[in-house]
This record gives C-alpha cells, structure tokens and sequence, in this order.
C-alpha cells in the first residue's frame, strides 16, 4: 500500500506546487478535476491490469463524464503529474505520463495505428503539454521538454527542448533559441482583401474630393454623376 499511497500525496501536492490559485489540500481534493481524475484512474488502472472485464471501461467513462477528462484505462500515469483544468484531455490507451508531467486542458494524446501494439506518445519526466496541443503516434518526448499550446507533435522531441507549431519543431534546447530554417522557399502571398480595400479607399477619396469640387461650384452636376456611374 505504500506505493499507492505515495503516488496519492505526490498527486495532492501537485497541484499546489503548480498552480498559483490553489489554496491548500482541502481545496485541491474538493474542487480540482484533474486531481479527480487522476486518482479516479490509479484505481481503475488497477482494476484493468487484472484483466477484469467491461467494468474498468465503465468506470472510466463515468469518471469522463464527472470530470470532463478521458484516461483510456489502460495508460500508465507516474506520480506527480497535474491536469491543469483538464477540460477536453483525452490520454490513450497505450500512452504513457512519466513522473511530474504537467498536461493543460484540450491535450490529446493520440495514436495514429489500428494495431494493438503500442501507438500513443511516452512522455518523460517533467513535460509540459500545453493548451489544445496533441501529440500522436508511439513518439517520444523526452525528460523536462516543453510543448507549445495548439503543437502537433509527430515526431520524437530530445529531452530539455521546447518544440511549436503544426508540425511542431524544436525552438529552443537547453534553455537556448535555435534558429529554425524553413523547409520551404517563404514567398509573399497576395492578400486579395486588403488589395480591393485600398482601391474602395482610392474611389472614396476620389469621390469625396468632387464632392467638395461641386459644393464650391465648379463643375456641372450632370457631369459628376456620369463620372460617379
């Protein structure tokens, strides 16, 4: 019972390492989702490595349905690790969380494989995944790296890199920027809305300016208004 238990006070103290607007255990236990659902699914998890049929599934969609977070029953989830608000996560079957991962809300960790063998990320220690990012397929993102919200991750990520974008790249490693050269000749595309705004402001400047022409009488009307059709 000491590993279990272990794991439970590592989960508590998660989020008030983590997150500035925790306010003590108490809060933490009543009112953090992620919290809930992480400790819903060590029971579960558990339930799932006996081979017990239905009933783990079961008991995760109910804990989806209180929570909003999804944990396939099968992922394995180290200590430590903080759902932030947790909203719209949805963690794989064969996904793995190391140890002190944090996982902000809208997180995918998807596999892009009909097979039964392994096809969801491995996270290692330390992670950050942030807001709507999604990591797909049996990748691996190593210890202490950092995944930019709205990333899709399909490729490995080296330990203490920060990756961004779709397809995420490395930005950073060890703490430094890396400068990264695009795969593709960068071209100015046309911007058709901001082309036609600049010739309607041309013809209001253009019609403002007869009008003032015509208000000081120099010109015949009938002449403006076959210029202005």
């Amino acid at each position: 019972m000491a590993k279990p238990f272990e794991a439970f006070l590592a989960d508590l103290r998660a989020p008030l390492e983590r997150d500035p607007a925790a306010r003590g255990w108490l809060d933490v236990v009543l009112s953090y989702p992620g919290f809930h659902a992480i400790v819903a699914h060590r029971v579960i998890h558990g339930l799932y490595r006996t081979g017990l049929p239905l009933l783990p599934r079961f008991l995760a969609n109910i804990s989806r349905f209180l929570t909003g977070i999804e944990i396939h029953p099968g992922a394995r989830i180290g200590k430590g690790v903080f759902i932030d608000h947790g909203m719209g996560v949805v963690i794989g079957e064969t996904a793995q969380v190391g140890e002190g991962c944090t996982i902000y809300q809208g997180v995918t960790l998807g596999g892009t494989s009909l097979s039964h063998a392994k096809r969801h990320p491995t996270l290692g220690r330390n992670v950050i995944v942030g807001v709507n990012s999604t990591v797909l397929g049996a990748i691996a993102v190593g210890d202490n790296a950092r995944i930019g919200g709205g990333s899709v991750v399909v490729k490995d990520v080296p330990a203490n890199a920060t990756v961004v974008g779709v397809p995420a790249r490395i930005v950073a490693q060890d703490g430094k920027p890396i400068h990264v050269v695009p795969d593709r000749p960068q071209v100015d595309m046309p911007d058709p809305t901001a082309d036609a705004l600049v010739v309607l402001q041309r013809k209001v400047d253009q019609l403002e300016k007869r009008l003032l022409e015509l208000e000081q009488g120099e010109g015949p009307h009938e002449e403006a208004w076959s210029w202005v059709i």
